[in-house]
């Protein structure tokens, strides 16, 4: 039984998908300082695109770490439609939700609560503000409009390095 965990000299790591897990990592980080240090209090939208951040960086380690290069390809792939939602979900919180008083039992609430994360993991993942009292500027520009910015980034990264994965 061969147990040689070392990477095959064949195997070359493209730091592309860890950079787009660092920076997605980074993202929720810079959401918790938001939260825990200046009391920015996320609302059911921030929330959820904490969980596609967070998605997101997994896919990317898994790109970075997998030695088949098929399963890179897979693992890069899953980040565009990732990126795509986390699109929608930061348009959805602008245009949408941070119009209406109450934004409870949208489908941010609906998906947050089915996974449970709300529960197992307040401090990170549950609600504690309305899309309306959450809607906030950092800088003059809204905060989801930061976050869409970076899931466009993203999505664009993951697109080039799929692209060289192809090659």
């Amino acid at each position: 039984m061969n147990l040689n965990l070392a990477q095959p000299a064949s195997v070359r790591r493209d730091p592309l998908p860890a950079l787009i897990a660092l920076v997605c990592f980074a993202a929720i980080g810079a959401a918790l300082v938001s939260q825990h240090v200046f009391d920015m209090q996320p609302c059911p939208w921030c929330v959820l695109q904490r969980l596609v951040f967070a998605l997101i960086g997994i896919a990317g380690l898994a790109a970075w770490a997998a030695n088949a290069l098929a399963l890179r390809r897979v693992a890069l792939a899953l980040v565009l439609p990732l990126s795509l939602a986390g699109m929608a979900a930061a348009l959805w919180q602008h245009f949408v939700a941070a119009a209406s008083s109450s934004c409870n039992l949208t489908l941010a609430d609906k998906i947050l609560a089915q996974l449970g994360l709300d529960a197992s993991l307040p401090e990170i993942f549950q609600p504690r503000a309305s899309c309306a009292d959450a809607a906030t500027n950092l800088l003059g520009v809204p905060y989801e409009f930061w976050s869409l910015a970076l899931f466009v980034l993203l999505g664009v990264a993951a697109a080039f390095g799929l692209r060289r994965a192809l090659r």
